[in-house]
Parts: C-alpha cells; sequence; structure tokens
C-alpha cells in the first residue's frame, strides 16, 4: 500500500510560517539578525527594502540547499552554503543598483552582510540540511517574514515618532516656525522625538517589543 502524503499545507507546515511571526521569532524570540534591526530602522524604507531582500536570500537559499543536501559532502557544507547565500545576496545587490540606487546606497554594507546574518544560515544548517525544498521553501517564508515584522515595526515607530513622517511623508501634519503656522498634531504643540532617530532608540524598540511578547506569551518567559 503506498505512503499516503503529507498535505502541502498541513499542521506541521503551516507552524512553519506561522512560529517565526510570533513564538519563535528569529530576531525577538531567537535574537538573530538584530544588528540590521538597529542600524537601518530610522526610515521605513530601507527597512522595508532590507526585509525584502532578506525574505528573497532565505527563501531560495533554503530550497537550493535543500534540493542539493544530498550531494553536499559534510566537510565543505558551510563553504557551499556561503557560496550559495553570496551568489544570492550579489543578485540583490546588483538589483538594488539598477532599479532602487538611493535605497542601495542607504543600505551601503548591510546588504553585503547578509551573507553572514545569522538567520540565514542558522536556517541552512538547522533545517534546509535535513528537509525537503517544500518544508524548506515554507521555512524561509515563515523566517524571512518574522525579520521583516520586526524590522518593519521598528521602523514604523522610529519614523513616525522622530519625525512625524511615513515613507518621506508627513502623516502627523506639517511643522512650521511657529505653532499657529503648523497643521495637525503640531498645530495643538506636538514636538517630534529626536531621540527616536539615534541608534540606542533601536535597541529600546526592540526590547519593548520582546518585553511585550512575552507579556502575552507565558511560555517565552525563561524558569
Amino acid at each position: 500500500m503506498a505512503e499516503e502524503k503529507e498535505p502541502l499545507f498541513s499542521k506541521q507546515n503551516r507552524a512553519l510560517l506561522t512560529d517565526p511571526l510570533d513564538d519563535n521569532n528569529p530576531i525577538s524570540v531567537q535574537v538573530l539578525g538584530i544588528c540590521s534591526a538597529l542600524a537601518i530602522t530610522v526610515q521605513l524604507k530601507p527597512a522595508l527594502v532590507m526585509s525584502i531582500a532578506v525574505l528573497f536570500v532565505v527563501i531560495f537559499s533554503n530550497v537550493i540547499v535543500s534540493l542539493i543536501r544530498n550531494l553536499i559532502p559534510s566537510r565543505i557544507r558551510i563553504i557551499v552554503q556561503l557560496l550559495i547565500v553570496a551568489s544570492l545576496v550579489i543578485l540583490v545587490d546588483q538589483i538594488l543598483k539598477a532599479y532602487a540606487y538611493d535605497v542601495s546606497k542607504e543600505l551601503s554594507v548591510f546588504v553585503g552582510l547578509i551573507i553572514t546574518n545569522c538567520i540565514v544560515m542558522g536556517r541552512l544548517e538547522a533545517f534546509a540540511l535535513a528537509n525537503g525544498p517544500w518544508k524548506s521553501f515554507l521555512d524561509g517564508v515563515g523566517n524571512g517574514a518574522g525579520y521583516a515584522l520586526i524590522l518593519v515595526l521598528v521602523a514604523f515607530f522610529r519614523e513616525l515618532l522622530g519625525s512625524g513622517k511615513l515613507f518621506g511623508f508627513e502623516v502627523l501634519g506639517h511643522k512650521a516656525k511657529t505653532i499657529a503656522d503648523s497643521t495637525g498634531l503640531y498645530a495643538l504643540g506636538y514636538e517630534n522625538n529626536g531621540f527616536m532617530l539615534l541608534s540606542p532608540m533601536a535597541l529600546i524598540t526592540v526590547g519593548i517589543i520582546i518585553w511585550f511578547q512575552r507579556s502575552k506569551n507565558r511560555k517565552l518567559i525563561e524558569n
């Protein structure tokens, strides 16, 4: 009797997509890839582009390594993984330079540092080498999305509260030299919090997200 195939979106497969968004988030729970969360979240646009870049790299590197996992000699697996990731990062970097040069300049070396991102290499070692292409694809999507979620959240609050803008557009009103000439919240005396644009605030914002997540999910609290 033929063995029954597991449904594409079984409960276990769905968990690969949903767990990294909450209980097993790569940044707020595993504390991986946190450097970019602190460095490029002053504005929402570069954070979103970085999120898409990491999502692309982690998905395709997972799938490629999974496809060739039985052909990779164990002693050189790290070298092969780095080669695959580096090739994908170079592709992303060239696409950004061709179609989003300004954002590429903002991200600077951080695109190249995707090669050493613990999330990417961690998923290859912990998952792609031991699972098939479909599961590896779902794992890549889940962990890439979990990374993107934190990055976008941090950038959203930093740009909004720090400059009153989102994607460079004024959303809290127009700030003029005097309150009388200002509009929106600025007309009520609101002032932007310049501290939000400084690097320490990125760490504090990530810390608040971690605190909130663990306060609503008791099983994440260490004994």
